[in-house]
């Protein structure tokens, strides 16, 4: 055999890792990536104890729906707003407060939670204050990825950024649930609060001299609007927000929709939804290492996303047991990420980078913001006919809008194809 022939699976497996991994090369968002990885899996201890925490306190899925419309029905009125702030202002800096003010909502959380009888109001009260810091955190952490590589590695480092999201998802749900078991609620919202820690020690020791900072807009009236024009006028933006208004507010509520799947229609126990969860997670993070590697991040891969999550939120709706309701978490896990990531690459590629914020923050608004109007509707679902019903819905959302996001695409294609070339 020859030596060359020897060598060349190493070096191959090498390529496919640097490749894969490249956006790590710089300094400033290998700690930021470090950072998230903590305070995200810290996250989803909240979010999943506190989800539990008030399931247990009124057993009601219209209850579950209401918390996550006081999580983020802030996202709603105020995340454009944090948009065009982040596209003036030192991300860095802004960082430090919003972290801060997280990290303080989680400790008031553990203080309440570890009282003998938690006050649903105050966990609602807290939620909602949540929202608010969340409102102007997610589009200042989201569009900081765009400063710290060059712009040949930013789609990598947004796929990378979206697997650190996916990759705290597997961790933080199983620990959620084994603490709550053992040690109850409030612990999880301790060790939240002391993960924010992590991310506030990476801010600071980063090089800001290292950071590739665009020259920030002159402030002007209008900028929110001036950013909703913007969407309008690029078409693949257009269209993939168009698809997102639906998909974000019908399906993308796994966590209403999960605990009360496995709850009502499975008669399944709470640690059997964290577990049902991090095998999604699993999925996801799968599907996040493939898409880094081979930059999947056009309009069609968020449509062939949308489409097959579509179709694997049915099938879990039919499952009759944990055993077969597995794989297809799994194969949610993937398109969901497939979907949500290639939309995410879009805005960061495509939007004009003094827009990156403010349309970062629309993208937010229909991901997320939308939750208000759509979980307690299928929280109401899920009580009055049953858990399987919202995962019905959603699935018939996300094909409808994939369908739809397809014609438009094809009807754009067609267009473009025949306009003479100047």
């Amino acid at each position: 055999m020859e030596p060359d022939l020897i060598i060349a699976p190493p070096s191959r497996l090498r390529h496919a890792f640097s490749e894969t991994f490249s956006s790590l090369r710089y300094r400033n968002f290998r700690l930021y990536f470090i950072g998230q990885i903590i305070s995200n899996t810290g996250n989803w201890l909240t979010n999943v104890a506190l989800t539990l925490l008030v399931l247990k306190l009124t057993h009601s899925g219209l209850a579950i729906g209401l918390l996550a419309a006081c999580q983020y029905g802030p996202i709603l009125l105020l995340s454009a707003w944090g948009g065009a702030i982040a596209d003036r202002v030192d991300k860095r800096k802004m960082l430090l407060l919003t972290q801060s003010l997280e990290m303080a909502e989680s400790a008031a959380l553990a203080i309440l939670a570890f009282m003998p009888h938690p006050s649903l109001p105050g966990l609602y009260a807290l939620a909602g204050a949540g929202g608010v810091f969340l409102a102007f955190d997610n589009p200042l952490r989201r569009s900081f990825v765009g400063e710290m590589v060059p712009a040949q590695d930013l789609s990598n480092a947004v796929v990378l950024y979206s697997t650190v999201v996916n990759l705290s998802r597997i961790f933080g749900p199983s620990l959620a649930g084994l603490l709550v078991v053992t040690t109850g609620y409030g612990w999880c919202f301790a060790i939240d609060a002391a993960t924010y820690l992590a991310v506030l020690v990476c801010l600071v020791i980063m090089r800001p001299a290292e950071l590739h900072r665009q020259a920030a807009p002159a402030r002007a009236k209008g900028a929110i609007r001036a950013g909703f024009n913007y969407v309008l006028s690029q078409p693949t933006l257009w269209i993939s927000f168009a698809m997102l208004a639906v998909i974000g507010t019908l399906s993308y509520n796994f966590g209403v929709t999960f605990p009360l799947f496995v709850t009502d229609s499975l008669h399944k126990s709470n640690a059997t939804y964290t577990i049902l969860f991090s095998v999604m997670s699993t999925g996801s993070v799968a599907a996040a290492l493939v898409i880094a590697h081979r930059n999947l991040i056009r309009l069609k891969h968020a449509i062939v996303g949308a489409a097959v999550l579509g179709v694997a939120m049915l099938l879990l709706a039919a499952t009759p047991s944990v055993a077969a309701a597995a794989p297809i978490a799994f194969l949610i896990g993937i398109s969901s990420i497939l979907y949500t990531t290639a939309t995410t690459a879009l805005v960061q590629v495509e939007a004009a980078p003094n827009m990156r914020g403010r349309v970062l923050a629309l993208q937010t608004i229909l991901l997320i913001g939308t939750t208000p109007i759509g979980a307690p509707l299928l929280g109401w679902l899920a009580d009055e006919w049953g858990g399987r019903v919202p995962l019905v819905l959603g699935g018939i959302a996300s094909i409808v809008a994939a369908v739809a996001g397809y014609y438009a695409s094809m009807l754009y294609i067609h267009k473009v194809k025949q306009e003479p070339v100047a």
